[in-house]
Formats: C-alpha cells, structure tokens, sequence
C-alpha cells in the first residue's frame, strides 16, 4: 500500500477518531483541532494509501472497506505506543477518576454492577464504570479500538486478539410469585408444560434455554414474551407466569421480589460467564486493576 516511513503518526490519529465519531467535526472537538486541519489530515492519509477512507453520507462518514480493515490494527498499533511512552506504574485506584467501559448484558448488569460499584466506592472512590451493549461478533473490534476496556458474561464468537478468563459455570431455575395456584418446587415436566411462561425472546446469548424448552414440548409462540431480563420479576411478581432464567439471577431476584423457584424439568446446558479484556492492554496497570476486581469479586464464587 505504501511505505510507512511516509506515513506521519498524527495522521492515524486522526483516522482513528473519524473511526469512532464518524464526525469531522467532533474530531476536531474531541483532537483541539481545526476542522479544516482535519479535512487536511484526512486528505493526506487519503493520497498516502491511495483509498477514499470514509465516505460522506446522511449518517456520517462512512469507512470503506480499507479503513474497516485498518480499524483495529491502528488502535492496537496507537495504544502500544501510548503504553509504551506512558509512565506504566501511575494509576492508583485509590486516586485515580479513570472511567471503564465495560460490555455487559442487561443480566450481567444485574449481577456484576452492584457488588463493582460498592467495591469501588470503598476502594476507588473516583473510578467510573460504564456499561455497553455489544454483540459477541463486534466486541473484538470494539476492545481492539480502545471503546471497550473490558467485557464480562456469556459472549459468543468474541474472536482473536482477545484474552479471556472463566469466572464461573451456572444452571438455570425457573422462577414464579409465591401463592401461584398450581406451581410449585417438585413438579414435573406435563405440569411444566401446562403453564403459562414468560420467554426472553432476545436473551442472546442465553437462548440455549429457549431451545431447551422448545424441545421438551413448550411451545415458544403459545406464551407471553419480553426483550430482555430486567423485567422478567416485576412480571412474575404480579401474574401467574413462570419464567426459565439462570441461576444467579434467580438468586438475586427471588427475595427482593417475594419469588420461589424450582429446577426446570427441562435438561439445559450449563452457561459459562468469562471475563474479556484485549490483548492491546494485557500489561496496562489500570486494566489489571480492573480484571483483578472482577476475578477477585466473582471467580469461584457460588
């Protein structure tokens, strides 16, 4: 494409911006340049690799094929020069306002969140942890690009160029309100079958419970269904249904919602929540810090 001794860094800089803001302007914003140095910027790079790079339109600009390919080895190739410039033993959490973005479930979110939070309001009173909604298929690139710092749950096809840990192997339970009229702990499958169920239509990755049911003869498009799990206890709560969630959820939301549960007569695999984080930031002392709070909080717990 061209030789790289021609190439000016600052000029990835700027491409790696337009990556994210997909935004001439924001860029300047967010690089305290001129929109017009921008647009050169932009130029520049565009004659040196022979390529349009983005492409104007009613959504932004748009990154060809090229920039989508270049996407992620500028980011891992810019923060390893970051790191490496960088003094590598600063970050105290203790002072530290760094802010994580982590990628997360709403399930995760659930779980993770508030045991996170309440260890950095005692340990890293200025640490901030977002969290983001990323599929499985994009959360490499995402982690590659330095938009994700780090992703926890039950990620399908994460891809290469990440690490990941296991924190934990969980079952499911199938939850229903106290009272129901014919629920109950020790029933079998014809009177699982019976009832009527709340489905999490959209619980990727958790939708290997969804097929388990449907095999053992619970037919998905008879019931009642929602996008996500956040709600599935305010609905159980007030109504005759049951739902089929995993454990820890289960374990979470059963006092606070007055909920019992049983063990689906229903054979589902178990599900493996891991921890993931980029190679790029593998030696980076604040991204250590942070996996070490989430192995240390939930490895092996039960």
């Amino acid at each position: 494409m061209t030789d790289l001794r021609s190439v000016d860094l600052n000029l990835l800089v700027v491409f790696q911006q337009i990556m994210a803001s997909r935004n001439l302007s924001e860029t300047a914003r967010q690089l305290d340049m001129s929109q017009p140095a921008v647009s050169h910027a932009l130029r520049r790079l565009r004659e040196r690799l022979n390529d349009e790079l983005f492409v104007r339109t009613a959504q932004g600009m748009q990154p060809t094929p090229l920039a989508e390919r270049l996407d992620a080895p500028v980011a891992e190739a810019l923060s390893a020069l970051h790191h490496v410039f960088a003094a590598q033993d600063d970050f105290d959490p203790a002072t530290s306002a760094r802010r994580f973005r982590l990628a997360m479930t709403d399930v995760g979110e659930i779980y993770f969140m508030p045991v996170l939070i309440e260890h950095c309001a005692r340990h890293a009173p200025g640490v901030r942890l977002d969290t983001v909604r990323v599929a499985g298929a994009d959360l490499a690139r995402e982690m590659a690009a330095g938009r994700i710092d780090a992703a926890v749950g039950a990620f399908d096809r994460v891809g290469a160029g990440t690490f990941q840990r296991m924190l934990f192997r969980q079952g499911y339970a199938t939850l229903f309100r106290r009272g129901h009229p014919t629920a109950h702990a020790e029933m079998g499958l014809k009177a699982f079958r019976a009832e009527r169920h709340l489905i999490v239509s959209r619980a990727a990755p958790y939708g290997q419970v969804n097929q388990a049911l449907a095999r053992a003869g619970v037919g998905l498009e008879d019931h009642y269904s929602v996008p996500h799990f956040s709600a599935v206890p305010y609905i159980l709560s007030v109504t005759d249904l049951l739902a089929t969630v995993p454990e820890k959820l289960a374990a979470s939301a059963a006092p606070r919602f007055d909920l019992l549960q049983l063990t689906p007569p229903v054979r589902v695999p178990q599900l493996q929540t891991n921890l993931y984080w980029p190679r790029r930031v593998q030696r980076e002392p604040a991204n250590q810090w942070l996996r070490d709070m989430v192995m240390d909080a939930f490895v092996a717990l039960p």
